[in-house]
């Protein structure tokens, strides 16, 4: 026995606590509010789908982005709610649904459901489980008549531990983390040009060799096919040329 069930407001305290730390949730056989329990409905699929959406298009805040129908026959709606509570925060929910024959060829309907809200904090008050819960109870009472509870669908489903294993695996094993809405911008470096000294030689046979920097502009520019090149910079040091040796020519007179 779970001595946690004889504390006071313990199913309150739980409720309170899945609001300050989660911000998603999903339906499964064995949730931990009993309004996420997997819904099953002794009628066609369409129906079902019909309900889901006409609600969606007639409730104010929601709106509906897309149907699809995977292979299998699986078919999922798509909504984006508003929440007032969270002061317009978008919370994406999901319903998929699926249809299967019982044993005496009458339809079942099963419903699953998912729900994230937009918010860059853990916590969501509860918003995602509320807009579950919305969908789910009007399903009750839409179909009261034809729900099927758990007992009842193990007696009428040909295959009720595999018949629908692929399809709760989508929603039951759906790892639904913490996302925020924008991404962090990341900062540029700007980096400043680095000066490279080039060396100059005065003469062929000197080795004295004189470094001026030079900054990353380009100097040589080339203009109607010649190449020339523009004068260096200031810190550029004038390297003289050596004086050329004189000559002097001597005539020697001849005598007559």
């Amino acid at each position: 026995m779970d001595l946690s069930s004889f504390l006071p407001f313990r199913d309150e305290m739980v409720k309170v606590y899945h609001c300050l730390t989660t911000n998603a949730t999903h339906t499964s056989e064995k949730p931990v509010f009993s309004e996420l329990k997997v819904r099953r409905y002794s009628c066609p699929l369409e129906d079902v789908s019909n309900f889901i959406t006409n609600k969606i298009e007639s409730w104010v805040g929601w709106e509906l982005k897309n149907q699809k129908t995977a292979v299998g026959g699986m078919k999922t709606i798509r909504a984006e709610v508003s929440s007032f509570a969270l002061l317009g925060m978008k919370i994406d929910v999901t319903f998929g649904l699926v249809e299967e024959t019982d044993i005496n060829g009458r339809k079942i309907t099963t419903v699953n459901g998912k729900a994230h809200t937009r918010i860059d904090s853990k916590g969501d008050l509860g918003e995602s489980r509320r807009m579950l819960r919305m969908m789910l109870a009007s399903l009750d009472f839409e179909f009261r008549p034809q729900i099927v509870h758990e007992d009842e669908y193990v007696h009428r489903s040909i295959d009720p531990k595999n018949s629908n294993a692929a399809f709760q695996q989508l929603f039951d094993e759906s790892t639904l983390e913490h996302r925020p809405s924008t991404p962090k911008a990341k900062s540029i470096e700007l980096k400043k040009p680095v000066k490279k000294q080039i060396e100059f030689k005065s003469s062929k046979n000197s080795g004295e060799t004189v470094k001026a920097p030079i900054s990353s502009q380009a100097i040589p520019v080339a203009t109607n096919g010649a190449q020339t090149t523009t004068a260096p910079d200031s810190d550029v040091e004038e390297v003289k040329k050596p004086a050329k040796p004189k000559i002097t020519v001597i005539s020697l007179k001849k005598n007559s």
